[in-house]
């Protein structure tokens, strides 16, 4: 009896779930509830909820909050509530984007460089490198003035930035993994480079894929936040959080202070959300640190 109350307490808290487990959840509610207002905005427009985002001139200018406009009216006469709800269908759209494309170039090249090696592996690590040691907001600056603007060539100009931490992840897995015994296993029988990539590697070096695209979704929002306060991201047509911010910061000094917090703030919650399902993900994902993180607690 006196062994059954020594365990309980241990066992107890061993099935407490961990701070960034928690933090995940957090972000994970953050994250779900602007997919749902990406959805949902032009449903609530043509329900007659939302006034259209592109409609200027209609509404008094540089109106407070209140009822009439719960986030208040810009210079322009936008109303700044259906603007911040649109903003994160546009953010998604060019994230999503951007961060598939990186995903869709990175992970095949690290997987074709890690394990192939030779010549290849040293000219594809080196463009790689040199890639990955140029700032992202600059690299990003410089294609969106060769692609121009609008949601495709924004999210090229963005997933460049992208493709080198995929390909070092994937890459560095592969090298690791091909020494295997399966893998030799798979080689001695005859199966073809194309075989050992698709059923035996790749399962098997992108554990660290998910918890990649959600900390470069995060990022991706920053930066075209970004590009769109430089004038380069979507057209002006488009409502896009940057560009709103923008906007409002002639009205700041005069005390006009929601032109300009009210999207901030959507683009801040949604870098955290994402942030921290990030984080969350990379316990959940990574044996190793979950082990330590166990053996921890039981040692408390």
């Amino acid at each position: 009896m006196a062994s059954t109350k020594l365990w309980l307490p241990r066992f107890r808290f061993a099935e407490r779930p961990s701070l960034s487990m928690r933090m995940m959840g957090v972000g994970l509610v953050i994250t779900i509830l602007f997919i749902l207002v990406a959805l949902l905005s032009p449903m609530f427009q043509a329900w007659g909820w939302l006034q259209n985002p592109t409609d200027s001139l209609i509404n008094p200018i540089h109106e407070p909050p209140a009822l009439s406009h719960w986030f208040g009216t810009t210079r322009q006469g936008y109303d700044v509530f259906s603007r911040t709800l649109f903003g994160s269908q546009a953010a998604l759209q060019v994230v999503i984007l951007a961060t598939a494309l990186s995903l869709v170039i990175g992970v095949p090249l690290g997987l074709v460089s890690g394990y192939l090696g030779g010549r290849l592996d040293r000219i594809l690590l080196f463009l790689m490198d040199t890639i990955y040691t140029l700032p992202g907001l600059l690299l990003s600056v410089t294609l969106a003035f060769a692609v121009g603007r609008g949601v495709l060539n924004a999210a090229i100009a963005l997933s460049i930035s992208y493709v080198p931490q995929y390909y070092r992840v994937v890459r560095n897995h592969t090298v690791s993994v091909k020494t295997e015994l399966f893998i030799e296993a798979a080689q001695a029988m005859g199966a073809s480079t194309w075989t050992v990539l698709s059923r035996y590697l790749l399962l098997n070096v992108i554990q660290s894929v998910p918890v990649l695209f959600t900390l470069n979704a995060a990022d991706a929002i920053l930066t075209l936040g970004g590009l769109g306060f430089l004038g380069l991201g979507l057209p002006e047509e488009v409502p896009e959080w940057g560009h709103d911010l923008r906007q409002a910061l002639d009205a700041l000094p005069t005390g006009i202070w929601w032109t300009a917090f009210f999207p901030g703030m959507a683009m801040t919650l949604m870098v955290v959300g994402l942030s921290l399902l990030g984080e969350g993900l990379n316990e959940f994902v990574n044996p190793l640190l979950r082990r330590e993180n166990w053996n921890r607690k039981a040692a408390e």
